[in-house]
């Protein structure tokens, strides 16, 4: 295959293309999100845009195999976000519907491989019962969170936070490094919040969602974030995510029943 200058974008390519990525065991990423407040200094697409972009640049670069970037699911189940204004939720059986949906759609074109790359907190857990539900109809997905890809990097890159957070350290470098120009470093805030009955019983005692607000929607902070420390993230997170499509082509199609 020659390099791609462009990404596989599902949603520009024509019927004949299909037919010929068809043939040559392609994989798709679906990345799904969010629309959510991110606190004062941040955009309310956060959570879509960086698996969007980590999606479309791991499709770019591979030139081995065609990895297809399906048309992006922006909407997700966030409805502790709800008390700032911008934000827009799913109930989560509609969400788990829809999902479910697409990749069955994506599934029935011939796609037998699908990777579900979320960017969303309140959809991580959701989107693992959702490739449980897939698998029922022989479509065995792989299903993560972008935070999944660099997990370790995070502990030893981050100044005060080895985790995602909300707006704070990281998802506010990685908007530095995308889309500087939809930040507002003068209105951005520090805070943290507690989402366990106490510290002793943290490791499973904890509520069904974060605390509903923090005074300013923010949970980490942003003062310390860099646009040098996206670069770092999304460079090995696209890395990441084209070696495990790699290695995830290279098996064979799974199936309840093989040889049947």
């Amino acid at each position: 295959m020659p390099e791609q200058t462009t990404p596989y974008l599902w949603a520009q390519m024509r019927r004949e293309q299909f037919e010929r990525v068809l043939k040559e065991r392609p994989v798709v990423v679906l990345p799904i999100g969010s629309i959510e407040q991110h606190g004062p200094h941040c955009p309310v697409d956060v959570d879509l845009s960086i698996p969007l972009h980590i999606a479309l640049e791991a499709s770019r670069t591979a030139d081995d195999f065609p990895l297809v970037v399906a048309p992006p699911v922006p909407f997700g189940f966030t409805h502790y976000n709800q008390g700032f204004v911008g934000t827009i939720t799913l109930q989560l059986e509609t969400f788990i519907a829809l999902v479910s949906d697409v990749c069955l759609s994506i599934y029935r074109n011939g796609f037998e491989r699908l990777v579900l790359l979320n960017g969303h907190g309140g959809n991580h857990h959701p989107i693992r019962a959702i490739s449980v539900k897939l698998a029922e109809h022989n479509l065995f997905s792989l299903a993560f969170s972008h935070w999944d890809l660099v997990a370790e990097e995070m502990k030893s890159w981050g100044d005060k936070e080895g985790r995602i957070g909300h707006g704070g350290e990281w998802e506010t470098s990685l908007q530095l490094y995308l889309r500087p120009e939809l930040v507002d470093r003068e209105k951005q805030v520090a805070e943290t919040w507690v989402s366990s009955v106490s510290p002793e019983y943290s490791g499973f005692a904890v509520f069904p969602e974060r605390q509903r607000e923090t005074p300013y929607g923010v949970m980490g902070d942003p003062f310390v974030a860099s646009a040098e420390k996206g670069r770092r993230y999304v460079e090995l997170a696209v890395q990441r995510l084209q070696e495990l499509s790699r290695a995830y082509r290279e098996q064979p199609v799974r199936q309840y029943r093989h040889g049947s």
